[in-house]
């Protein structure tokens, strides 16, 4: 299975919860790519790799599961860094 960066979000900000609505990044072959965080949800149930920095270090992407809602959530594994890594990148073009 292939492994992707993550770069940029796209997030829909009507939303209350500032749920990510799109993610783009860094394709294996170094081309870029941009789909919709249900689609990069998939993909990891499926077998694919994500990754982004946080304070310049590699921490891998998740799904989680919100507890209450069930709904499903993406988070970067537990890396002593504060959980708002993913909303930390910059919006995508």
């Amino acid at each position: 299975m292939s492994t992707y960066q993550i770069t940029c979000i796209r997030r829909d900000g009507r939303d209350a919860d500032r749920r990510i609505d799109r993610l783009g990044g860094i394709r294996p072959d170094g081309g870029g790519w941009n789909d919709t965080i249900d689609a990069v949800i998939q993909s990891i149930e499926t077998g694919h790799r994500f990754w982004t920095t946080a304070l310049g270090k590699a921490v891998w992407v998740e799904v989680r599961r919100h507890p209450v809602s069930g709904r499903k959530y993406l988070a970067t594994e537990n890396d002593g860094f504060p959980p708002n890594n993913l909303l930390s990148l910059p919006e995508c073009p």
